[in-house]
């Protein structure tokens, strides 16, 4: 059975990248980018996307996953150096029923917000 996936009219991320849709890119790649997210669920919230349109993670080459990775770690790293946070939080999801929300592979990187955790739900 196939991953039942957001329904999206347009890709905002592909719209982002194009330059469609403004955003600040953080970083590119040749491979992806890094995106600063407008809903910072984490201190120091970003997004690590493939530039080339996948919906999920099981579609993403071995090439791209290597680079996206490299870019986790990087953001991971530089959120620890900048925020000093106590925790790093790293997700992704896949399908609806994971609450991916944008038919787009994504991963999120943030730092810990006080309490520990990051917010879930509506924010600011």
């Amino acid at each position: 059975m196939p991953l039942e996936l957001p329904d999206n009219d347009r890709c905002a991320f592909c719209d982002y990248l194009s330059g469609r849709r403004p955003y600040t890119l953080l970083l590119t790649t040749p491979l992806s980018a890094v995106l600063v997210t407008r809903e910072q669920r984490g201190v120091g919230h970003v997004l690590v996307i493939p530039r080339v349109h996948r919906e999920t993670l099981l579609d993403v080459t071995d090439e791209e996953a290597a680079d996206l990775g490299r870019l986790v770690r990087q953001m991971a790293r530089a959120i620890d150096a900048t925020y000093d946070r106590p925790g790093i939080a790293v997700w992704q999801n896949n399908g609806v029923p994971a609450h991916q929300s944008i038919g787009h592979v994504h991963f999120h990187v943030a730092g810990t917000v006080a309490g520990g955790g990051t917010k879930w739900g509506e924010v600011e």
